[in-house]
């Protein structure tokens, strides 16, 4: 049985959109002794790699674990290796009690993945998961906060030159769901008109012969994204600067 890797571990920054704020997947990390709580606090999702296991292979292994999902997105965009970020008294704490040494140094290969939260059902790990809205992220472990905040960095310049947006909505979705996705991580309010402009040039976001369902509101088209038609015309510029 391959064992881990004490040395290198991957952290993935999971977003998800619910269809009204960006969200991340954080994991309840509490420290008791002799039935008394230490300390209770929060971490991103991740795990040490195993010695004969690629680092992609990794993210897609922990992805997979807490989500029961594959073929999800997912993009490496850092890597940290502080010597003190494990310095943290609770952090300290927490190796000590899980058998490991917290003067070892560890470095953490940094991956960001994008999930429709309304698709998936998360699975029970052994620790409570649960999304957060990440304008609302309190203090994290370890280096969690800083990895957060380059994830998002990473996300946003991303999203102006790739589509990457759709792996954030459900498989059939209306032209304002995307534009949301658009406003809400990019931080500002886009002009309807050219938005649309922008997006009509997109020859894989497919029309459907559907509109909305259960709405109060008139039912807006539905459309679709054909990674097919895609990943034939990715070459073309794509600009989504502001």
């Amino acid at each position: 049985m391959a064992q881990f890797n004490q040395t290198i571990s991957v952290d993935c920054v999971i977003f998800g959109f619910d269809g009204e704020q960006l969200n991340v997947l954080l994991v309840d990390r509490t420290l008791t002794k002799e039935g008394q709580e230490i300390f209770s606090d929060l971490t991103l999702t991740g795990n040490h790699i195993y010695e004969d296991e690629e680092l992609d292979n990794a993210a897609a292994r922990i992805l997979f674990d807490l989500t029961g999902v594959k073929d999800i997105y997912l993009e490496q965009f850092g890597v940290f290796a502080s010597p003190e970020r494990l310095n943290h008294p609770n952090d300290r704490q927490w190796l000590l009690a899980n058998g490991r040494n917290p003067d070892s140094r560890i470095v953490s290969v940094a991956y960001f993945s994008l999930i429709a939260t309304k698709e998936i059902t998360l699975e029970w790990k052994g620790r409570n998961v649960k999304w957060y809205p990440v304008n609302s992220v309190g203090t994290l472990a370890f280096d969690h906060n800083q990895i957060l905040s380059k994830a998002l960095a990473a996300l946003r310049n991303k999203l102006r030159s790739a589509p990457i947006g759709f792996a954030l909505l459900p498989e059939k979705f209306t032209l304002s769901q995307l534009q949301k996705i658009y406003e809400i991580i990019l931080g500002t309010e886009l002009d309807k008109r050219n938005f649309r402009k922008k997006i009509a040039r997109m020859k894989y976001l497919i029309p459907l012969n559907e509109k909305q369902k259960g709405v109060a509101h008139k039912p807006a088209q539905l459309y679709v994204f054909d990674r097919d038609i895609y990943e034939k015309s990715k070459t073309e510029m794509f600009d989504f600067s502001i």
